[in-house]
């Protein structure tokens, strides 16, 4: 591999200006976010491009998609698994909820064992362990078998994700990183539209009884493969791993976040299973060990350690902002496959393969848009974001009148377009503002910073579909009307989604703030 920069001994200012004072993007755009202008970690005039490095990204990727697919593809299948095995709601839960946690749990602590240790070698124990855990859920005997098989499932993803932000940032600088953030942001949105519809062809070219099974075997040949190809491809540890990375994995930081987002997400992933308030006490415990995380950390860096967390990143404001527009977007993007396939399935008595196909225009708008996204966002910044989130609004909006208008087996057709203006919003929404997010992280923290921001889009995740579908089934139950539902439950989603936009127009307007200051 070619040589890589020195590693980064100190953080890059406010502004993120790099090495040579020139910014990813000159200007940055009208009202770019600080961020994108700078930084790519110290040390670029170092850097030379490794040869295998678009090789190595579609590995990455493949394996990405693998992972991700599994977060939605389940959700089709749960009927037939529920045939087959004779499991319980509770279990079916756990089928998918369970996956959430445990892949949410791990991002951050696998993201820094990639730093410290070698992405490449978590990448590949990763997808070892994925793959392993899909051939034992397609082999299960009964329902907790199959649990247990999903919470290492998800486990294995986890430790996947943040090595890929991570390789990224690694092998890429420039506008580059920005055309590769775009690809996995293309990954991200296949992946979770594709998913319903490639389950649904499963089932139905293998039977309702069995067809469940190869939802899970299916990963087991692109696993192999992809192992074969990444010991080729992907390049072994580099240069950017510090001393301090090295000697210092912070285990009392690793149980502090872990137990702090366990008590989060647990009420959230399990609203409708555990009935009753009491839950939600866990809520405030996870937020006391956020505190405590939070005090252990500094404490951890005032004596000349590497935190799990480095929590100097966030004063970065396209760190911070990105982080928590990340949170909340998915908190209302990933529960429109929730109640659209509930509507869709259950309520317009749609098979598995009409449901997916209805919203495959959204993954073709997003797979498209990612990759424009990713090509532009160094040079307009913030205001692309904020763009493509107005795009989200209106499909969705657009997708709630439709349900209205055409009340019967044709609403598939009438919600192709607003799916595609919704789809092509969010691809210009997930890549580009992990991009500008991470743009002035050094290289050296990619992986745990990575994990960071998908740790909140995996909170975010579990708050959306709690709120959304406890308003779901509540308007369900009140007026037993699937398109009365699907409303209130759009419109929670709306809220979040319009809750994004906040956050990105301030870091546009704060950003032309200080453009103007400083021009």
């Amino acid at each position: 591999m070619g040589q890589e920069p020195a590693p980064a001994t100190g953080r890059t200012g406010a502004s993120g200006t790099t090495a040579n004072g020139n910014g990813a993007n000159g200007a940055n755009g009208p009202g770019g976010s600080d961020g994108a202008r700078g930084a790519h970690g110290t040390g670029d005039a170092a850097y030379t491009p490794d040869p295998r490095r678009w090789k190595a990204l579609t590995v990455c990727l493949l394996v990405g998609f693998m992972s991700l697919l599994d977060v939605s593809i389940v959700n089709v299948a749960l009927p037939a698994i529920e045939q087959g095995l004779g499991a319980s709601e509770s279990a079916l839960s756990w089928v998918v909820s369970g996956y959430a946690l445990t892949f949410g749990l791990v991002l951050v602590p696998s993201g820094r064992v990639g730093d410290a240790l070698g992405r490449r070698t978590a990448f590949l124990g990763g997808l070892v362990l994925f793959t392993a855990a899909s051939m034992a859920c397609g082999f299960a005997q009964g329902a907790t078998w199959l649990v247990i098989a999903r919470l290492v499932q998800g486990i294995g993803g986890g430790l996947i994700m943040p090595q890929i932000s991570g390789m990224i940032q690694q092998l890429f600088r420039g506008a580059e990183r920005g055309r590769a953030f775009g690809l996995l942001g293309s990954t991200i949105g296949l992946s979770t539209a594709v998913g319903p519809l490639l389950g649904g062809l499963l089932i139905q070219a293998f039977g309702a009884s069995e067809g469940w099974r190869w939802v899970f075997f299916v990963n087991l040949p692109i696993g192999v493969v992809a192992f074969l190809l990444a010991l080729r491809l992907v390049p072994p540890a580099c240069a950017e791993r510090d001393t301090a990375h090295r000697q210092s994995l912070d285990p009392v930081g690793v149980l502090l976040l872990g137990a702090g987002v366990i008590a989060v997400m647990l009420p959230l992933v399990q609203e409708r299973q555990w009935h009753g308030q009491t839950k939600w006490l866990l809520v405030p415990l996870g937020a006391l060990l956020a505190v405590v995380f939070l005090w252990w950390e500094r404490r951890y860096l005032r004596h000349g350690k590497a935190p799990l967390v480095d929590l100097r990143l966030f004063s970065e404001r396209s760190y911070s902002l990105g982080a928590l527009l990340g949170l909340l977007y998915f908190a209302g993007f990933t529960t429109i496959f929730f109640i659209f396939t509930l509507f869709l399935q259950n309520g317009m008595r749609y098979s598995a393969l009409q449901a997916g196909l209805t919203l495959t225009p959204f993954a073709v708008g997003s797979a498209v848009s990612a990759v424009v996204g990713g090509r532009f966002i160094t040079r307009v910044g913030r205001p692309l974001i904020a763009a493509g989130l107005v795009l989200v609004l209106l499909g969705l909006g657009g997708a709630s009148l439709a349900v209205h208008e055409v009340q019967n087996s044709a609403v598939g057709w009438a919600l192709v377009a607003p799916m595609l203006c919704a789809g092509f919003g969010s691809g210009l929404v997930i890549s580009p503002n992990q991009t500008l997010a991470l743009q002035s992280v050094p290289v050296a923290q990619g992986g745990a910073a990575g994990g960071v921001i998908q740790t909140g889009q995996r909170i975010g995740s579990a708050a959306g579909i709690a709120a959304v579908g406890a308003v779901f089934f509540a308007w369900l139950a009140s007026s037993r009307n699937w398109a009365t539902a699907l409303d209130f439950g759009l419109l929670t989603a709306l809220c979040f989604v319009a809750a994004a936009l906040v956050v990105a127009l301030i870091d546009v307007v704060y950003g032309r703030r200080l453009a103007r200051r400083e021009g």
